[in-house]
């Protein structure tokens, strides 16, 4: 027996490990690290493995250490329901962070919720990710708002800090974020006495806006909404500029990319968009957060990435609540959390698993994002 006890020690030690190994937990991302948001999905990797990392050289969690497991899904539904079953059936993962947009977070929500995996996304803001059919999906989170939230945020701040009173709105048909903020930010924003002069969509392949634009124009807006991500909304904004139209540009914060304006140049300039965090905030968390991604990456970090770390660092407290990797315990601990002081601001969960918290408003200003205030629910 003892001999067996030694050739088993023996082997161990040759695979790198030792008979005493802490025990792991593997915890998977799902991300665009392809496709056509792929800086979104980058900066949530990188926030990810930071609170890995921090979590890890602090001696893990619960007495486990952190086996992170990326999969890109392209942000493509179904390339991200295939991310979801390879980490839940052949990864074995005990918690999902992830997606990032709400097309991929959808159907990744309805697998956790099958599969009963705990999953929390950083940034898909859809209401059903979380709810559908009026039924809660209780092992499903998010780090973020929601869009009802910033449709109405973005509604108020046309009219009663910019006074607009004829609001254009384009969406794309495809998206459900898209279409979702659209339609919340236009019921909103007639409920407080604007009209919506134009409401026009668009298909996802779309590259042309001519044909819209020209309705739009004729609609004579005095504020665009754009509810969109920034690739999209890069080439939407300079084609308006060069049809003429002059109305100011607003929208979510799928604008949040430093390729917005790359693709944009001035035609984004002095555009509003609703958000999750400024770097300019002067929140000890956030300065420390900005430092330390600055040092590590040479950029500084944009919302994505910080709901990211967030998510993450949410996730590992609930499994230091659960004190398991039991994922029916660390659900039950994610959904407990109250007061939790994130970079993004303090939060708690509601009963539908969507973060409580505020937004803020952004301008672009010299092709660079500045603060201009704080919306609270």
């Amino acid at each position: 027996m003892k001999r067996i006890a030694a050739v088993a020690a023996a082997a161990l030690l040759l695979a790198g490990c030792s008979p005493q190994s802490a025990k792991e937990i593997r915890i998977g991302l799902i991300t665009p690290l392809t496709g056509d948001v792929k800086t979104f999905g980058e900066s949530v990797k990188n926030a990810f493995e930071m609170a890995v990392d921090e979590a890890n050289k602090a001696g893990g969690v619960a007495g486990m250490k952190i086996v992170p497991v990326v999969v890109d899904d392209r942000n493509d539904p179904t390339e991200a329901s295939n991310a979801a079953n390879k980490l839940i059936k052949q990864d074995r993962v005990r918690a999902i962070v992830g997606s990032v947009t709400s097309k991929a977070t959808i159907p990744v929500s309805d697998l956790a919720q099958s599969g009963k995996i705990p999953t929390i996304t950083p940034s898909a803001t859809n209401p059903k990710v979380t709810v559908a059919d009026g039924k809660r999906k209780d092992f499903m989170f998010r780090a973020c708002f929601i869009d009802p939230f910033q449709g109405k945020v973005m509604a108020k701040f046309a009219r009663e800090t910019l006074f607009k009173e004829k609001a254009a709105v384009l969406y794309d048909a495809s998206n459900d974020y898209s279409k979702g903020v659209a339609e919340y930010f236009a019921d909103a924003f007639r409920i407080m006495g604007g009209k919506v002069v134009a409401y026009e969509s668009y298909g996802k392949d779309d590259v042309d806006f001519s044909a819209l634009l020209t309705k739009v124009k004729a609609s004579g807006p005095d504020v665009v909404f754009l509810p969109d991500y920034y690739n999209k909304v890069g080439l939407i904004a300079k084609q308006a500029r060069e049809k003429g139209i002059r109305a100011d540009l607003i929208g979510p914060d799928g604008w949040d990319s430093p390729d917005l304006v790359k693709i944009a140049g001035e035609a984004v300039e002095g555009g509003y968009f609703s958000n999750h965090y400024s770097p300019d905030d002067t929140r000890p968390e956030v300065v420390a957060w900005v430092k330390k991604y600055k040092e590590k990456f040479g950029q500084t970090p944009d919302a994505l990435g910080t709901l990211a770390y967030d998510a993450t660092n949410l996730l590992l407290e609930a499994i230091r609540k659960a004190n398991s990797d039991d994922p029916v315990k660390i659900r039950a601990a994610l959904a407990s959390i109250k007061g939790f002081k994130g970079v993004t601001g303090e939060s708690a969960m509601d009963d539908n698993g969507n973060a409580i918290k505020s937004a803020v408003i952004l301008q672009i200003v010299n092709g660079r994002q500045k603060y201009v205030k704080v919306v609270t629910p």
